[in-house]
């Protein structure tokens, strides 16, 4: 089945906890923790600390906390949020001149291991690296902003990437971040992705977030 990792991006940090709670009430499986430094993307958002005030909702229901770093030097930082309680730690192809070590570095700590790539950047940047990720990730939408529109070239993206991951056997997860929502969300799976990120679509609009839990889960399958 298909997994949901809401963006706790798009909640209202104000009440922090029992939008993630009502989240994984829902059915979601993951939370997906968006982490900006604001010189590798246009915009500034949270650390370790976030990731360590989640902890207890992790540890009461066995929620996976997915920290997707969109930062430069990333390595400075993984042990603190490993620390922190993150599960999965995703680092850019962009931002790794060393990615191997890099995610090894990740794996020696104790968390799966993710890499990721800009909408701009080829799938060939990922193929030496492919058999060691557990998890990689196809952006479809530029990274630094929430709410924005799907690029609808992300799909054929999508679809090569579940070709290369089942040449090799692979068992990673595919996931998929950006403008996702109950109207696209069908397309995306169709094309290879197993889990999906959704922020705007969970935590926005007049709906209650368990509603829109439920409508995305009834898109995806």
């Amino acid at each position: 089945m298909v997994k949901l990792a809401p963006s706790i991006l798009a909640a209202n940090f104000a009440r922090l906890e029992d939008h993630a709670s009502e989240a994984v009430s829902a059915g979601a499986e993951w939370l997906h923790i968006d982490v900006m430094d604001g010189h590798f993307v246009p915009n500034i958002s949270i650390g370790p600390l976030i990731v360590d005030a989640l902890r207890p909702l992790k540890e009461e229901t066995g929620i996976l906390l997915d920290v997707h770093l969109m930062i430069e030097k990333p390595e400075r930082y993984i042990a603190d949020f490993v620390k922190a309680g993150a599960d999965i730690i995703t680092v850019h192809v962009e931002t790794c001149p060393h990615l191997h070590r890099t995610i090894s570095l990740i794996k020696e700590l104790g968390a799966k291991a993710g890499v990721t790539l800009n909408p701009s950047t080829s799938l060939d940047a990922l193929e030496e690296v492919l058999a060691d990720a557990d998890l990689v990730l196809i952006m479809s939408v530029n990274p630094g902003f929430g709410g924005q529109k799907y690029i609808p070239a992300s799909t054929a993206k999508i679809h090569r990437l579940r070709q290369m991951l089942d040449a090799i056997a692979s068992k990673a997860f595919l996931e998929v971040d950006g403008g996702v929502y109950a109207g696209n969300a069908a397309e995306i799976v169709h094309a290879g992705a197993d889990v999906l990120v959704a922020g705007s679509a969970i935590f926005g609009g007049t709906k209650s977030v368990a509603e829109n839990v439920s409508a995305l889960r009834a898109a995806s399958g």
